[in-house]
């Protein structure tokens, strides 16, 4: 028996199938395939599901009503079959392999199946089941045909028996009909994870049809219309989205091949080498096995869309030959044209379905490489060596964070538009042939010929893309360091000069973006026209060779040239992304292959002592000269070891070369213990004062407590708006020197360490304060004391109570071993002692040395050397800065009430990142547009109606042309087609053009008001708002608005002509589709209303979330060296994924939203397609087939324009949000004019009075005044020294002076001028201050002196020679063009303080004032500042915030501040003899007055 005779009849037959106005499928069809379908689709699926859930670790879940009713109504699906089976038996004498009975058991099978796959799914923990789903969607469908054809039957043999039959198989129906509704809900989770969840993603708890269409996104769509989202409305971020989970595979994949370890050579005498670690991977092969099968499964997705979407051309060519065969011999069934239209409704749903899959899938997959990225990036920051960090600034490793990372983000989702473009090409160029022949090559032909030239544009495109990559991180690099050092350049008056610096920069950034704009227009040009071009060439060539062009031919041509029309638009764009994408791939791995440092540079073995150096020679980085040179020394176990040496001598080099942080030549380093690190500049956090100090470890209270006591931080927390929970700023903003200082201090404590290196911690205090820190923590008997410790100092008042002291000179340890035995020894290490002598302020601590040394050296020449000294210190004893190290009851810069300025609640110093709401304000539109133009506005919207017009109209002339409407030639015709093209390629390049470069010109003129009024807003801005958020709106927001928003405001323009064009045109051939557009546009107005709002929102979120990112990783690169030594690096990559992980809270709904819309709105447009075929059919005969190829045509397109058109409103709507950030940054408050038409004379002032006249300062409106009516005036020449305990308001006053502060009350007069009547400029140019903080910015050493190019070469080295560094800059290979790199990094410390004595001497005004200048620096340095400052602004009046009372004990008058209020004011001499002054308190806190004392005055 063959299959036939078994089947009872033919399988297939296309008389019964299609040519018939009854058509069924045969027997034999529906006992086999619509018997066996169902089952083949739930093996198929559920093997896929199994596959993914079997590993599934979730609880079980338990019953449900619904669970319930699937279990029913499948037993009764079983029992129908059963029934089925049983009659057919009854009825007949047939065998048990009759088709009908097979197809029954079968059936029954499947459903006896899914009753156990079921039961599998609850035990999985899984709620919904997309196999299940699946099979009963085809089951439905199957029993719907089989039910047909039961009647079919009944209708010829109306018996008893067939009506029974017909009962089950409605039965059946109804059954699976229903069981594919239940299918479309899901089960409740049993997931604990989930139920403990806040506010859970809801998309781990929908159904499998929710999942299709996104409508478990709809709640929080419909949320965000009614009030505007805020995070806490917001899911939580599914677990497999989380940076933890995500960067585990990566990283398993990129960290697979071993380290390469690299030993370059460099130029030395004995031509050591050095052990680095580098490495030469790429990060794109990680990528592509973590989530290349992930990609691989959205590739499958594509090509199914793709096919679907090739298909509709073939139906609708189906329908025109329907249409044309109306009133004729061989007219088509009625039933047919029905068919049609349904088959391309459901063609182009399902096309939408897998499409919008597919979009899904790609772009979580991109969220998911963003995460990765940007923790692979943050981990390398922490491993990176300092000559690395020299090559990536951290305004260029933002710019991988913020613009690189984000070009793979633009690229996943079109990546397969590599495979799927030419092969949408191809298969529509084969269709095309199909129609017009051998015509299609010559279409295809003008094609493939203007491909080269586009590829040769690339190239020039990738050229650009790359200098204007450069230019930007130069851009962002200038502004990090500007914003970073932004009081100084107020200070200075230097914001011009930087300004014109950030200008020119991005000045050349448009013109390489013009550039690129001006490419762009012209490849825009060859692939819009290019499907218009194939066409033309393929119209011509078919009719000049005598053809006919027939409605027919030319619709199916059309409809597959605007099928290629999208690829042949995204081969460009992908050529433009994978350049940028290349470009930035290139970047990442330059970083990501950078330089790190050597974790075997030092070794943890045990050993007697706790640090161990051997032979050891560092570098900083390759191309620098040895800092340590040929070191061996021991440091035993619970020492106190002291490290002395002059300026340069490499101490804090030493200390680096222990942490690991230098290039080690030769060798060995070895440490036992945990380390705990105090660095020479305290590296503080964005963070409580509390979190600074306990750093990552948990919480111990007593052992809190006792550190702050220790710590001398006690007072400090009393004067704190909200003691240890004070938020502090960035980089301190909100603490002074000396807090910061023992805050660091206070954070090494805490860790209780083994190992503590202490890089001079006690500088940034008083002698008094500076003592308690040593008797309380470092001393032998402070809470350190079992501990070892490396002390870097340059106080001679310690050295007798540590164990071993080694002293550095030039990078070598010249002296080692115990005090009194370099005592005796009378070489450097008495040297040092002699020239540090007189600058400790504990007489009796000096007294006891020189009876020591005379003992050593015999008096004669210890008077010789001290005598040496003294000549060169004018002064003796007060040769220590005036401003020098802080009193630790002077650690607070301003008193409780000057810190008011920056805090709103008390609380919070950093103002929370403004977040407008609803829709965004017409006067950002406006904003935008005025910086566009109204020329560049207005033919903008001329030429791209041009375009458009003239494409409608080119597709409308092929209808009269197929028609032979005006009975012309075929050369009338493709003349007129020819001309059409003409006019939409000028139309398309000009409005290239135009919109690139008036979109450039308005960026830039963006750009300069944000630059403009952020360098002329005050300084309480800069204090209280993160420079990550600033930096981000450079960074983010510009690149916005020079590339993101030209490309959706210039998509938006097009899709909405596209859009109202398409319209009219259907309406004008079809006016009843009317009835189908209103209820569409009524529900396409409300889904555009509804995603619109979220949508906008979730993007301000995005953009709000991203900048704490920014802020931390800038506070990560300053802190590394701090990080790595107490071994936080975890904690800290652990608080950046945190970070990431909030961004992606807001960014995940975003991606979801974008599906949600894309579905509902291709909806709309399906059912428009389904109205305007149904309309077609329906008036057969009053509509010929020319115009139901245009209909169709248009109707097909309306899905992808509706699409386009909201997505762009809403991209436009969410990326005008970066025009709206610059814009609020560009109406930001200003501080005072910089120059008012009241000008000062030019030699103003001559002699340097300064007159305070009744002065009141407050720092902000509605706050307490923290300087109350102080009168006093100075004489020109005087040098003043401003005294007072912590809150007094020195520092107020010499803000008040530059007017960074303006004055509340009274006036301050400079030589009887009201400072406050002239400009910022003005007076900040006739005043030098030299500040605590060296601050430097990376360029030239000349541009560093000297911004303005105002002086010559000569007065520049007179400058540093009397600074002494002319020595030092002559040594450089390029001298004064000696470039310093960003923050000063590559000078030290005590040279950078230099450089700022170089510059005060260089503007030599007539006014200095010194703000703790040398609180940073060791005394040598020290000395020469002060030693100069006496010399050379001898005739100047000089104002010194003191904090060592015995360096101004010389000056002329003395200020004594007191709650804001001036309460002494006289000559040193009559304060000391006053016991009762608060001045002779202060001197003798500091042990400098008494009785003795008093006898010497």
């Amino acid at each position: 028996m063959n299959f036939t005779e078994w089947c009872g009849g033919e399988f297939w037959d296309i008389d019964t199938i299609w040519y018939t106005d009854t058509p069924n499928f045969t027997q034999c069809f529906q006992n086999t395939v619509l018997g066996y379908l169902p089952v083949v689709v739930l093996l198929f699926f559920s093997f896929l599901e199994i596959l993914v859930t079997w590993r599934n670790s979730t609880p079980r879940i338990p019953f449900t009503v619904l669970s319930c009713l699937k279990v029913i109504v499948t037993l009764l699906l079983i029992v129908c079959c059963s029934i089925q089976i049983y009659l057919k038996e009854d009825s007949r004498t047939v065998t048990s392999s009759d088709p009908e009975i097979v197809r029954n058991l079968v059936e029954a099978s499947a459903y006896l199946i899914s009753l156990f796959y079921l039961a599998y799914c609850h035990s999985q923990g899984c709620s919904t089941s997309g196999a299940l789903f699946l099979t009963f969607f085809v089951d439905s469908l199957c029993k719907g045909i089989l039910f047909r054809s039961e009647l079919l039957r009944f209708q010829d043999d109306k018996t008893d028996e067939e009506m029974g039959k017909i009962l089950l198989a409605f039965s059946v129906l109804v059954g699976s009909v229903f069981m594919f509704f239940l299918n479309c809900w899901a089960d409740s989770i049993s997931d604990p994870d989930y139920k403990k969840a806040e506010n859970p993603c809801p998309q781990y708890s929908a159904s499998f049809f929710n999942k299709l269409i996104f409508s478990w996104c709809t709640p929080l769509i419909v949320k965000g219309y009614k009030n505007p989202l805020t995070p806490d409305l917001l899911w939580d971020l599914l677990p497999s989205y989380r940076s933890e989970v995500v960067t585990k595979d990566f990283e398993k994949h990129y960290l697979t091949k071993s380290e390469i370890f690299a030993q370059p050579k460099f130029p030395t005498k004995e031509s050591e080498s050095m052990t680095v670690l580098k490495s030469s991977r790429s990060v794109l092969p990680a990528l592509v096995k973590t989530f290349g099968w992930s990609f691989f499964t959205s590739s499958v997705l594509k090509l199914i869309s793709d096919m679907l979407s090739l298909s509709t051309p073939s139906i609708m060519k189906m329908m025109i030959s329907f249409a044309e065969s109306h009133g004729k011999e061989e007219e088509q069934e009625a039933w047919k044209g029905y068919f049609y239209g349904i088959l391309l409704f459901f063609t182009v749903l399902l096309q939408s379905l897998f499409l919008n899959s597919y979009f899904q899938t790609v772009m979580l997959i991109a969220l998911k490489m963003r995460t990765t990225l940007i923790a692979a990036i943050y981990k390398k920051s922490l491993k990176v060596s300092q000559s690395s960090k020299k090559e990536s600034s951290v305004g260029e490793i933002v710019n991988l964070m913020s613009v690189d990372v984000q070009r793979f983000m633009d690229v996943l989702p079109y990546l397969n538009m590599l495979w799927s473009a030419p092969l949408q090409i191809c298969i529509s160029g084969y269709f095309m042939y199909v129609e017009l022949q051998e015509a299609t090559f010559v279409g295809m032909g003008l094609l493939i010929i203007t491909m080269p030239a586009n590829f040769l544009l690339g190239r020039f495109l990738r050229k650009y893309q790359l200098q204007q990559m450069k230019l930007k991180d130069h851009r962002i690099k200038a502004m990090n360091e500007i914003l970073s050092g932004m009081k100084v350049l107020k200070l200075y008056a230097w914001e011009e000069s930087f300004i014109a610096q950030v200008l020119e920069t991005r000045g050349k950034e448009i013109v390489v973006q013009k550039k690129a704009a001006y490419l762009n227009a012209v490849m825009s040009l060859f692939w819009t026209v290019a499907p218009f071009m194939v066409g033309l060439g393929a119209f011509a060539y078919y009719v000049l060779v005598g053809n006919t062009l027939t409605a027919q031919g030319a619709f199916v041509t059309l409809s597959y040239l605007n099928i290629m029309r999208m690829p042949l638009a995204m081969l460009p764009m992908m050529m433009v992304f994978l350049i940028q994408c290349n470009v930035s791939l290139k970047r990442i791995n330059k970083f990501m292959n950078n330089e790190e440092l050597d974790p075997f540079a030092v070794q943890h073995q045990e050993s007697d002592s706790a640090v161990t150096v051997k032979n050891g020679t560092f570098k900083w980085d390759p191309e620098t000269p040895e800092v340590l040179k040929n070191i061996t020394f021991d440091i035993p176990k619970g020492a106190l070891t002291a490290v002395v040496g002059t300026v340069g001598s490499g101490k804090s080099s030493l200390l680096s070369a222990i942490l690991g942080e230098l290039h080690k030549i030769e060798g060995s380093v070895n440490t036992v213990g945990k380390i705990a690190y105090v660095p020479q500049q305290a590296w503080i956090q964005n963070s409580t004062l509390k979190e600074n100090i306990t750093f990552c470890e948990a919480n111990d209270e007593d052992r809190y407590q006792s550190v702050i006591e220790d710590c001398a931080l006690k007072t400090d927390l009393e004067i704190l708006p909200a003691g240890d929970e004070t938020e502090i700023g960035e980089k301190g903003i909100n603490l002074s020197g000396g807090q910061k200082q023992r805050v660091s201090l206070a954070r090494a404590v805490y860790s209780k360490a083994d190992l503590y290196l202490l890089d001079d911690p006690l500088s940034a205090v008083d002698s008094h304060v500076g003592k308690h820190i040593f008797e309380h923590v470092v001393g032998p008997n402070g809470c350190l004391k079992n501990t070892t410790r490396v002390l870097v100092t340059h106080g001679i008042t310690f050295l007798p109570h540590t164990d071993h002291i080694i002293v550095l000179t030039d990078g070598k340890v010249s002296e080692q071993g115990s005090y009194e035995d370099l005592l005796q020894k009378n070489g450097d290490f008495a040297k040092f002692l002699i020239e540090y002598m007189n600058d400790d302020a504990n007489s009796e601590v000096a007294d006891e040395v020189k009876e020591q040394l005379k003992n050593t050296m015999g008096v004669k020449e210890l008077q010789s050397q001290v005598s040496r000294k003294d000549s060169v210190s004018n002064y003796g004893s007060e040769s220590d800065s005036p401003s020098l190290k802080k009193d630790d009851k002077e650690n607070l810069k301003q008193p409780a009430e000057e810190k008011k300025p920056v805090f709103s609640s008390g609380t919070k110093l950093i103002e929370k990142e403004a977040v407008e709401t609803g829709s965004v304000k017409l006067k950002v539109y406006f904003y935008y547009f005025k910086a566009i133009g109204l020329v560049g506005t207005i033919a903008c919207v001329f030429f791209q109606a041009l375009f458009t017009g003239s494409s409608i109209f080119g597709n409308y002339w092929l209808t009269l042309w197929a028609q032979d409407k005006f009975d012309k030639g075929k050369e009338f015709y493709l003349g007129i087609y020819g001309a059409i093209g003409a006019l939409q390629a000028v139309a398309t390049l000009f409005l290239m053009m135009i919109f690139g470069l008036t979109s450039l010109n308005a960026s830039k003129i963006l750009h300069r008001n944000m630059l403009l009024r952020i360098m002329k807003s005050p300084m309480s801005f800069f204090d209280t708002t993160p420079l990550g958020r600033i930096v981000n709106r450079f960074a983010k927001d510009v690149d916005v608005c020079d590339n993101t928003l030209p490309q959706n405001m210039r998509s938006w323009l097009s899709t909405f002509a596209n859009f109202f064009a398409t319209m009219i045109s259907i309406l004008m051939i079809i006016p009843l589709i009317i009835i189908v557009f209103i209820p569409a546009t009524i529900i396409f107005v409300i889904i555009q209303m509804l995603y619109v709002n979220s949508s906008r929102q979730l993007k301000r979120l995005e953009s709000v979330s991203r900048s704490p990112i920014y802020s931390h990783f800038g506070e990560t690169i300053t802190g590394a060296p701090t990080i790595r030594a107490f071994g936080r690096q975890k904690e800290f990559i652990s608080q950046s994924d945190s970070k990431v992980d909030y961004n992606q809270v807001s960014y995940f709904p975003s991606v979801i939203a974008n599906r949600w819309i894309a579905v509902r709105l291709e909806g709309i447009g399906n059912f428009i397609t389904f109205g305007s075929a149904m309309f077609c059919i329906l008036q057969q005969g009053t509509i010929n087939q020319a115009d139901v190829g245009f209909v169709i045509s248009y109707s097909l397109s309306i899905t992808q324009v509706l699409n386009w058109l909201v997505r762009m409103t809403a991209d436009v709507e969410t990326n005008i949000v970066g025009v709206e950030r610059i814009m609020e940054y560009a109406e930001l408050p200003l501080e005072a004019p910089w120059i008012n038409q009241k000008r000062p004379e030019s030699n103003w002032p001559q002699r340097g009075d300064v007159t305070l006249k009744n002065v009141g300062i407050r720092y902000r409106d509605g706050l307490d005044l923290v300087i109350h009516g102080i009168n006093c005036r100075m004489e020109g020449g005087q040098k003043i020294g401003i005294v007072g305990r912590t809150g007094a308001g020195k520092s107020s006053l010499t803000v008040a002076l530059f007017r960074i502060v303006e004055t509340a009350i009274g006036s301050i007069e400079i030589d009887d001028l009201d400072i406050s009547e002239i400009g910022l400029h003005d007076l900040r140019r006739k005043l030098t201050i030299i500040p605590q903080d060296p601050v430097l910015f990376s360029g030239t050493l000349r541009m560093n002196l000297d911004p303005f190019n105002s002086y010559s070469d000569f007065d520049i080295w007179n400058a540093l020679s009397l600074s002494n560094l002319e020595k030092f800059v002559k040594e450089l290979d390029k001298g004064l063009l000696f470039e310093v790199s960003e923050g000063g990094e590559n000078l030290s410390v005590g040279q950078r303080q230099l450089v700022c004595l170089a510059r005060a001497l260089l503007r030599k005004t007539k006014v200095l004032i010194l703000d703790e200048a040398t609180a940073a620096v060791d005394l040598e340095t020290d000395d020469l500042i002060q030693k100069t400052i006496r010399t050379e602004f001898a005739d100047c009046t000089v104002l010194t915030i003191a904090h060592r009372i015995n360096t101004i004990l010389d000056y002329d008058k003395i200020m004594v501040l007191d709650k804001g209020e001036l309460v002494e004011y006289d000559s040193p001499d009559t304060l000391m003899k006053n016991n009762n002054s608060m001045f002779y308190g202060l001197a003798k806190d500091a042990g400098l007055a008494g009785e003795e004392d008093n006898e010497k005055m």
